[in-house]
């Protein structure tokens, strides 16, 4: 289950319509796919990952114009994880759209809006997120520092971030919002 949380209006949210509703505004597409109690174990080859959502990959690539898909596992074992975490944790965007569906861990990605608020959105097993081509953002990862997860792009040889060196990502916090909606 995602968390949606805008800072700067002292919003935060964990219910699925709202969340899309309010991604949506941003160009964002939010979904949650039935993991069916995880339709394969989380420490499944990538093959198995792949073939378990077969199905849902063909028809995003379909709707997307996407090619090839994979899955990242990044884990607090990760060889090189600070340095993999730099480039992921800066604003950037991207010549084409970033398509992530978690299925294991959790992640957080902050949307920069051109005209609005910064959008950050916890994302866990089942959910999937597509970022537009040309959207800033930066990811982060939570305390567990794990998130294993099926990616989508429209170029085999992957997407290359373009970095704004806005140093936006400096007023926001690689916190996860869990425990906020649990003291609520």
């Amino acid at each position: 289950m995602a968390i949606l949380s805008i800072p700067q209006r002292d919003f935060c949210t964990d219910d699925p319509a709202k969340i899309a509703e309010h991604l949506a505004g941003a160009g964002i597409v939010y979904e949650q796919w039935d993991t069916g109690g995880l339709r394969v174990g989380e420490d499944a080859a990538e093959a198995e990952i792949l073939e378990a959502y077969s199905d849902e990959i063909e028809q995003l690539k379909v709707s997307g114009g996407y090619v090839t898909a994979d899955v990242i596992d990044v884990s607090p074992d990760t060889p090189g994880l600070d340095e993999m975490l730099a480039k992921f944790n800066k604003e950037h965007w991207h010549d084409e759209d970033e398509v992530r569906f978690i299925v294991k861990g959790h992640g957080l990605f902050h949307i920069a809006q051109k005209d609005g608020p910064v959008l950050a959105i916890e994302m866990e097993a089942g959910d999937l997120i597509r970022v537009p081509r040309g959207t800033l953002h930066w990811f982060d990862l939570c305390a567990d520092r794990t998130v294993r997860a099926i990616r989508l792009f429209q170029d085999v040889s992957g997407w290359t971030p373009h970095y704004t060196d806005s140093r936006n990502e400096d007023g926001y916090q690689p916190l996860c919002f869990s425990s906020m909606i649990s003291e609520q």
